[in-house]
Parts: structure tokens; sequence; C-alpha cells
């Protein structure tokens, strides 16, 4: 069987995975469409984090993972560079260790804007961005630049721009920025509304994920829909 782009992605990201966690994801489910790549990781928690969550210690888990992905998104970028012929200006991530799931997703400059309107101009567009603004204002403050994409039927990228406090910008002045990326993850995620949001969307959300780039003041949200019918 011929291989996709998708297909190719999920394979040798996987690899990646599987050589440095120990233990690979059960699946890999990738969305691509400008000006992003999204890779669903499903069943993916190795043998020690299992223990270490039962244990009452998700911190520490999400340490370790944070520490082997600086490491490898040199790599992931690097893959999806020669994979797509396009240039990779970052790669984030997120985990949901309760539900053994992940995102790995990465942002390009695509070459034409014909994609990315057609992306960018969803039906739930601007009721999806009044809850987005109306967390990030509780999170931290209104961003100045909101763009949101649905890439496909099961999933919605939205990039915040200018959202940092000065608390914060301090915060990743000195070099702190671990300790805000793990504070502001539990933060987030605990101020989405999500029956509002999937009321809007008329789907359920199996997911949600956010990181951010600090030094940019940027930050991202990826939802990731159950296209059944609620």
């Amino acid at each position: 069987m011929e291989k996709t782009l998708e297909t190719t992605l999920a394979s040798t990201t996987g690899k990646l995975l599987r050589d440095n966690f120990g233990k690979g994801p059960g699946s890999i489910y990738v969305s691509i469409g400008k000006p992003y790549i999204t890779m669903y990781l499903k069943d993916f928690l190795a043998p020690m984090e299992q223990v270490l969550l039962e244990q009452g210690h998700p911190l520490r888990v999400q340490e370790t993972r944070d520490a082997l992905m600086k490491k490898l998104i040199p790599e992931i970028k690097g893959i999806i560079a020669a994979e797509t012929n396009e240039q990779v200006n970052q790669v984030y991530y997120d985990w949901s260790l309760e539900k053994k799931t992940g995102i790995i997703f990465a942002e390009f400059t695509p070459s034409g804007s014909e994609d990315v309107n057609i992306l960018e101009n969803y039906p739930e567009k601007d009721s999806v961005n009044e809850e987005i603004i109306r967390f990030t204002e509780k999170a931290q403050k209104s961003p100045e630049n909101l763009h949101s994409y649905k890439l496909n039927a099961r999933t919605i990228v939205s990039k915040r721009e200018k959202i940092f406090v000065q608390i914060e910008q301090e915060l990743i002045r000195t070099g702190f920025e671990e300790q805000l990326r793990l504070a502001k993850r539990k933060l987030e995620k605990s101020l989405i509304d999500i029956p509002h949001l999937e009321d809007l969307l008329g789907l359920q959300i199996d997911d949600v994920f956010v990181d951010w780039d600090f030094s940019h003041d940027a930050g991202y949200v990826v939802l990731v829909l159950n296209t059944t019918i609620k």
C-alpha cells in the first residue's frame, strides 16, 4: 500500500518517541491544514509513568516529558520539514496523562493564503473565539490577536497573541519557563467551558491541549473533536 504524508509522519514520529520514551503511542492521527500539522497520540504512557501517576506524581511525569521533548523538538522539526518541504517555525506539545493521550503540532509559514483563508472561516469560528477570549481573560489578559483554524472535521487550532501579564513576562525573563508552563497547563484547562464549546460545535470534545511560545508572547489551544453528532 502506498504511504501517504500522514502515514509517513505518524510512522517516523512514532519510532522516534518509542526510541526515547521506551514506549511509543498505540496510534497517531495526523491532521494537515496550513499553517499547522497536528499529531494526536493515543495510548501513550510508559510503565514507569503509570507507576508515578498511581503514586500521585503527575508533575514528575510532565517534567520528565518536557525535558525529553526539548531534545526531540529539533528532530521532529527536521522530520516534518523533510517530508513536507515547508519551513517549520516551531513545534509544540501537550499531554492528557489521565487519558493517555497527547498532541504534537507544528506551525509553519504556508506558501499560499488560499487554504489558510478557507480553514480560518469555518461556521463556528466567532462563537469559538468568544469562548477562547473569555477564558484567556480569566487566565491572563485578552489577546491582541486571535486566529482560529479548523484543519478538518476533528481538529481546531487557535493562536492567541500578546496574552502574558507582567508577572508572567518577568518569570520568562528570569528563566522560570518550565514552572510557568506546568502551572498554566492546569489553570487554562480548568477555565475552558467544555460543555459550552460542545454545544456550539454540536460535537463532543475528546481532548483539549494548550502550549505557548514564550519568546513571542503567544499561546495555542487545540481541540480534538469526536465527529459523532451529540
